[in-house]
This record gives C-alpha cells, sequence and structure tokens, in this order.
C-alpha cells in the first residue's frame, strides 16, 4: 500500500489510499472525484469520494437486450453484463465486515420507474446503511488507517469471511444489484470508519489502468488516478 501525498494535496490534507481496480476486463465510469467532489451529491456514509463502474461490452453497451420494458418498466438484473461478474479485493489486507442477505432487485433505465424510485430515497435512508448498500464487504489494507468498502454485492455471493487476509486480486464477491442501486454496477469507496453512519470519504486512487476517453479508439495509460467520467476503463 502507498500514499499518494501529491495528489492528496490537491483536494486537501488528509489520508488517501491507492489499490487496483476491483474486476476484469472494461468498465464503465459512472460517479467519480474526477468530475466533482463529493462524487455522488453527499458526504453521507462515506461516499464522497466514492466511485461506479458499470461493466460493458466492445460496444461499450451494458446490456445487449432491449424491450418495451427498457422505456417503460423495471428489468431483471441478469440482463445486464455486470450482475454476477467476479469482484476482486483492490488491496492487501484484512476483511473486516461483511453483510450478505439484502435481495438483487429489479433494474431501473426508465424515467417511469427511476423517478419514482428517486422520491423513495428519503425512505430508505432512513432505514439504515444497509438498505442503501445493500451487500458489502469492507477491507483494511495492510500499512493503513483507513477502509475500503464495496457494495451492491450480489446476494449469496461472497465468498470471505470477516478475519480473512486478502491478497490484491483475490476473488470476494460477484457484482450484485442490491441496496440503492438501479442498474448492477460496482461501488467502491475508502473511508475512516466501519460504521457507514459516521464515516468519512478518503480519496481512493488507482495504480495503473487503461482509459479510453469518449471517441477514443485506443486506450491511454493512467496511473496514480481517479479515473474520469464517462470514460471506459480496464486494469489491462
Amino acid at each position: 500500500m502507498y500514499d499518494n501525498e501529491a495528489s492528496v494535496s490537491s483536494h486537501g490534507s488528509g489520508p488517501s489510499v491507492i489499490g487496483s481496480l476491483p474486476f476484469a476486463g472494461r468498465w464503465l465510469v459512472g460517479s467519480t472525484p474526477a468530475k466533482r467532489i463529493p462524487s455522488h451529491g453527499t458526504d453521507m456514509f462515506g461516499v464522497g469520494y466514492a466511485i461506479d463502474f458499470i461493466a460493458v461490452d466492445e460496444q461499450n453497451r451494458t446490456s445487449s437486450s432491449t424491450s418495451w420494458r427498457t422505456l417503460l418498466g423495471t428489468e431483471s438484473p441478469e440482463i445486464f453484463y455486470a450482475f454476477g461478474m467476479p469482484v476482486v479485493s483492490p488491496v492487501s489486507g484484512k476483511v473486516v465486515s461483511v453483510h450478505n442477505g439484502e435481495p438483487d432487485h429489479e433494474a431501473r433505465r426508465s424515467y417511469f420507474t427511476l423517478i419514482p424510485y428517486m422520491m423513495g430515497q428519503g425512505g430508505r435512508i432512513r432505514r439504515g446503511p444497509g438498505t442503501i448498500a445493500g451487500n458489502y464487504v469492507i477491507i483494511a489494507p495492510d500499512n493503513s488507517d483507513v477502509f475500503i468498502a464495496i457494495v451492491h454485492l450480489q446476494l449469496d455471493s461472497l465468498v470471505v469471511e470477516e478475519g480473512q487476509c486478502m491478497s490484491e486480486g483475490q476473488h470476494i464477491a460477484n457484482c450484485g444489484n442490491s441496496g440503492n442501486s438501479t442498474q448492477p454496477h460496482i461501488h467502491i469507496q475508502a473511508m475512516t470508519s466501519t460504521d457507514f453512519s459516521i464515516t468519512k470519504g478518503v480519496p481512493l486512487y488507482f495504480r495503473e489502468f487503461s482509459q479510453w476517453n469518449k471517441g477514443a479508439s485506443e486506450p491511454m495509460t493512467r496511473e496514480n488516478a481517479f479515473p474520469d467520467a464517462d470514460t471506459v476503463v480496464s486494469p489491462e
């Protein structure tokens, strides 16, 4: 584990952590602190520097399937490339908390379903972190005082347990659509505490990855950075 002091200084003083992307293949970057801080529009639940990734194919599609439900209704999470994809540990460290038991609910791409879902956000927040994070794994990186949470995992896909030592790149679970998620994706964040109700977000940089900007046929190599919004990234 390394500390990216130069990068932190541009965002203010405080801890940071560097890891690797928690997946294989091509993933679209959604909310990211490269675009704004807090990346998800709030500092609640430690999401200030959180990053979202959605699996895509070579045409940058999140799903090969569309139907009337895409425009007017909800869709099965199984039709999305991200659902069930392996999620790996971004760091070496120890598993300090896991949560399983939250269902993978229907996905939403239609404004007819997204608007009422967003109107229920307050109720989900009041029910607590489990309703927001869904199934999750929290890892304490070696030689660091921060924690990394990966949330919205697939029900019953966790293959790690509390107290288990992890190697970077080790399989921990599969991508799901549990918790506050409208489409299967990986949400990853670094934070100061394992308690979502009081934790603060911490910058999480990725050591080295390929990034395809919009319209680009060839990727650029990024190092010790946040990925840019609306780009496609891969660890290779």
